[in-house]
């Protein structure tokens, strides 16, 4: 078997239609390895294949791993105009269902928390553990003057903006994504316009209350990049307590998975781990 046709036996689609929708939203994904299972949801505007070394590192760790495209990326076709989070989690609960996972944790990777959040606040039945990595939180620290996800919010934009020269779109990427030393030039492709906006929105329109302590009950972990440029840190443990665990991948911007895929899927797998243990003695 080649690589493209194991890759292809493992993508597969989930169909569901909304309540008082008149037509299906369908979901690609992709299912690996065998065990506990653990849902990756991908930064603002990217694929879930920006973790395909994370998931194989996860899979060899003895972890199932699920990765659900966003709307506008691959396979993944719905509507796209004014959608909310609860629409987002309500692609990866569609996913989910169809492969019966029950709860399981689910990894947030920037954007990927808010609705790994929302998921877990509007399906607590499908959510055991959240990770947030390299996650805004959408709140402030108490005295900030700062706008909630508003750092470098140009070069986050720009980022992805295929209009705009290579060259300004590589400086967009060092500013907001990378570390100092690493190169950004993975991440120039693999950008969708559609879900940018549509993603975008969401986050804009949806109230942060609604998904930000991801519920009431599950372990959060936040995992935090060393030299991220964009997040505000250590805003949820002072919020949330207990429930929030802290972790610093080290040599890691926002980027994260591309730059320490290793730390990063340690990090997961330990957490995880951690959360299936102790429901296991529950």
């Amino acid at each position: 078997m080649t690589h493209q046709d194991q890759e292809t036996s493992l993508r597969r689609i989930a169909r569901y239609r909304p309540n008082g929708a008149s037509t299906d939203v369908q979901i690609e994904y992709a299912d690996q390895g065998t065990g506990p299972a653990i849902c990756i949801l991908p930064s603002l505007a990217r694929s879930g294949r920006d973790y395909d070394v994370v998931a194989a590192l996860l899979q060899n760790d003895g972890f199932r791993v699920i990765r659900p495209e966003p709307r506008g990326i691959g396979q993944s076709q719905g509507p796209m105009h004014e959608l909310s989070l609860h629409d987002f989690a309500a692609d990866v609960a569609a996913v989910l269902d169809q492969e019966n996972t029950g709860p399981l944790v689910v990894v947030g990777h920037a954007w990927g928390s808010q609705p790994a959040r929302t998921l877990a606040a509007d399906r607590p039945d499908l959510v055991c553990g959240v990770v947030m990595a390299a996650a805004s939180a959408g709140k402030l620290p108490p005295g900030s003057t700062e706008k909630p996800y508003g750092r470098l919010r140009d070069a986050i934009d720009g980022a992805g903006d295929l209009s705009l020269p290579e060259e300004q779109r590589l400086d967009c990427l060092r500013r907001a994504f990378f570390a100092p030393g690493h190169d950004p030039r993975v991440w120039l492709d693999g950008w969708s316009a559609a879900a940018h906006e549509a993603q975008s929105h969401a986050r804009k329109t949806t109230p942060i209350d609604d998904y930000f302590s991801a519920g009431t009950q599950v372990p959060i972990l936040d995992l935090q990049a060393e030299h991220d440029a964009v997040v505000v840190p250590n805003v949820m443990k002072p919020y949330l307590g207990d429930r929030v665990t802290v972790q610093v991948i080290p040599d890691a911007g926002h980027a994260m998975a591309p730059e320490q895929p290793q730390a990063m899927a340690d990090a997961i797998a330990a957490f995880a781990r951690a959360v299936y243990s102790a429901r296991a003695q529950a």
